[in-house]
């Protein structure tokens, strides 16, 4: 595939080779992106800004209306893209790819939504006769700097707002998932989208990303990805406003009174899908000694069961990781922990990217496992003694993105909602949740700002206050 800037497809004699996961098949190649690519892209963006600042809010509308039923339509196909360059099970890449058709769909309705203010300036001392309200522009050109781990939607949940908002926009996605991107950018042109409005550049982070975050012609910069990558990115932006979805090692808390079935079922889903590497994958189960010899008995053979192997084979339940270092580091903290004392229930054992479904018991929250972001097929079971610990214990670390707890007690639950540090907090439901509509972000060093299309238009656009001065 192409990049797309300056209103065209571009290619380039040096090329990224993307490949599957879990045989290195080359499923495509796309251009190698430099530095000089992005600011030829940004002086075209300056003018598609112009042009989407000036489109009314119902064209916006209607073309992410129409993107959505392109989306539908090639649904299955986009599901098949994102396996195949990620390594997540078909089933999980169709989900996602209708997953972030819904996020354009709600872009749409955002789009329409855009409102002012009118503030009551006269119950300001001395403000008689003054008249004042408020209105919502774009901020011009927004850079969407997007991971792996949700090739589509998380792009979606990026370039739809920032249309939406009137802006125009620069992808940078990641290098080992290009593809959903280009095609995402395909169908926004088909569309109806302007060229001139969106630029999608493939390429070394390094230089790229660099490239976009210090050049001053972006106003606003949404990332997803790594607290170090975040951290850099803050600190190249200057003044620009920022969105930073970041990590986690989200905590599940188990209590004496929790349905161990409905828990063990959805640590099982939490832990595992997409092989893991999801940001808000339950990671630390902290169970209360009552019940922690059966949660681990009900939870064992629902995660043992889980077949590896080829994502898009019907009878695997989970697929590779996105590369082979990254199964070798979640073998190596998982050997790590097993040395230092933690029990090796299930799993243990990789196969080039394949890292078996594993679960480690007796986990002490010193260790790697517990007080890192794994991203990975783990989970670690540590022993707490009572809610108190429990909350303790879940908010003892730098992260804050989600956490979920398994009690039938209203008094627990609500203790839970309001001390531990979270972004997103689930009531009997693991951690790895989300309503593409709802406010979403993190806590701590889990981030800044909130994405769902109506709060990420917040982020995306900048508010100005008019006062009349009126003779009364």
């Amino acid at each position: 595939m192409r990049m797309f800037l300056c209103g065209e497809w571009h290619d380039r004699p040096e090329k990224i080779t993307v490949t599957n996961p879990f045989n290195g098949t080359v499923v495509d190649t796309v251009p190698k992106g430099t530095a000089a690519d992005v600011g030829k892209a940004l002086e075209t963006l300056v003018a598609g800004a112009a042009l989407m600042r000036n489109m009314a809010a119902y064209d916006r509308s209607r073309i992410l209306r129409k993107a959505a039923v392109l989306m539908l339509e090639r649904e299955k196909d986009l599901g098949r893209t994102i396996s195949l360059e990620e390594g997540k099970i078909l089933g999980e890449g169709v989900f996602e790819a209708s997953r972030a058709r819904e996020t354009i769909d709600v872009s749409a309705d955002e789009a329409r939504r855009l409102d002012s203010e009118v503030v009551p300036l006269d119950g300001a001392p001395g403000a008689r006769g003054k008249f004042g309200f408020t209105l919502r522009v774009p901020c011009g050109i927004v850079a969407a700097i997007t991971p792996f781990n949700f090739p589509l939607n998380l792009v979606a949940h990026k370039v739809g707002p920032a249309i939406a908002a009137g802006n125009a926009v620069i992808v940078k996605p990641a290098s080992d998932t290009p593809l959903s991107a280009l095609r995402l950018v395909e169908i926004l042109l088909e569309a109806g989208l302007p060229p001139q409005a969106i630029a999608c550049i493939t390429g070394a982070g390094g230089e790229i990303g660099n490239a976009i975050c210090t050049d001053k012609r972006v106003r606003k910069i949404s990332f997803t990805g790594s607290f170090e990558v975040g951290e850099a990115i803050c600190k190249m932006a200057g003044v620009k406003k920022v969105t930073m979805e970041l990590g986690s090692n989200s905590p599940v808390i188990v209590m004496d009174d929790a349905d161990l079935d409905k828990a063990s079922a959805m640590v099982a889903a939490s832990g595992f899908a997409n092989a893991g590497q999801v940001c808000i994958s339950a990671q630390r189960i902290l169970t209360t000694g009552k019940v922690y010899g059966n949660f681990l008995d009900a939870l064992k053979p629902r995660v043992s069961g889980l077949t590896t192997g080829d994502q898009l084979a019907e009878a695997t339940k989970m697929g590779p990781m996105i590369r082979e270092r990254d199964a070798v580091r979640v073998e190596n903290w998982v050997n790590e922990a097993v040395a230092a004392g933690a029990s090796l229930v299930t799993g243990g054992k990789r196969r080039g990217t394949i890292y078996e479904p594993t679960i480690l018991a007796d986990v002490a929250p010193s260790m790697r496992v517990s007080c890192e972001e794994l991203f990975g097929p783990a989970v670690a079971v540590t022993s707490v003694g009572d809610i108190d610990e429990a909350i303790k214990l879940a908010n003892s670390t730098n992260y804050g993105l989600s956490a979920s707890i398994f009690t039938r007690d209203i008094e627990r639950a609500m203790r839970f909602a309001r001390e531990v540090d979270s972004g997103n907090l689930h009531i009997n439901w693991g951690t790895q949740w989300r309503a593409d509509l709802m406010p979403y972000g993190g806590l701590k060093d889990s981030g800044l700002g909130k994405e769902g299309p109506k709060y990420a238009i917040r982020e995306m656009s900048e508010e100005k206050m008019v006062v009349f001065h009126l003779n009364t």
